[in-house]
């Protein structure tokens, strides 16, 4: 297991890179999740005895790494999902789609329905029974013609369930290492990462923003000399 990455500490939040392949928080499959991740580290740098309370805000499919932001104390944790509901949290990411993207910028709105059998969500006509509503905003960073990859920046407007991989695979730009929604690099690590996170501070009422970059390996090797 890679070692915690801490961005930012104080009393009430931590704000770490989300470690690839862990889950955000406990599933069925028994691994080691980013929750108790962070719990074990607060008991030890703080040598608390006993339990740690620590508030999970919001979460990353378990292929994808980047920033995330987890509450220490409950009344942070129900100002932060607050932000999260009324959409103050702002969220970036990075992804390496398959082709060309025309216009360079511009943004996706779809409605999803979710298959909880399949764990899949798949783009569906408006006013479909269950389907919810989908933005976001990209803008294409860099395409490379030799390998027919591109760069692009998302910023998030709503977080539905597989949202990205869904709308840009809908659009045959699928993910790079995407095995569940049909892009090219099978066996291969996600090429989708959360790079910004931006709320407002839930005690200082400050507007942070936090950031980290993937490792310039594997498919990400395309951002060497891309400024974002």
């Amino acid at each position: 297991m890679e070692k915690l990455n801490v961005l930012y500490e104080d009393n009430h939040v931590i704000v770490v890179q989300k470690i690839v392949n862990v889950p955000s928080q406990g599933d069925k499959t028994g691994d080691v999740d980013m929750l108790s991740i962070i719990k074990d580290y607060l008991k030890e740098k703080y040598n608390k005895p006993g339990n740690v309370y620590l508030g999970l805000v919001h979460r990353l499919d378990r292929p994808v790494g980047g920033v995330m932001v987890f509450a220490k104390t409950s009344k942070a944790a129900a100002r932060l999902s607050e932000q999260v509901r009324v959409k103050e949290f702002e969220k970036k990411y990075l992804v390496v789609v398959n082709g060309k993207i025309e216009p360079k910028k511009g943004q996706f709105e779809d409605y999803l329905l979710k298959n909880e059998k399949k764990n899949m969500s798949r783009v569906v006509p408006e006013g479909t029974k269950n389907s919810k509503y989908a933005n976001l905003e990209y803008e294409v960073l860099k395409y490379n013609e030799e390998i027919n990859l591109s760069v692009v920046k998302v910023h998030l407007h709503t977080g539905r369930h597989h949202q990205i991989r869904v709308q840009f695979s809908s659009r045959d730009h699928s993910i790079y290492g995407d095995q569940k929604y049909g892009g090219r690099g099978h066996g291969k690590q996600i090429a989708l990462w959360a790079y910004s996170l931006s709320f407002v501070h839930p005690v200082t009422k400050e507007r942070r923003e936090f950031k980290a970059l993937p490792e310039m390996v594997g498919s990400w090797k395309i951002l060497e000399d891309v400024e974002i």
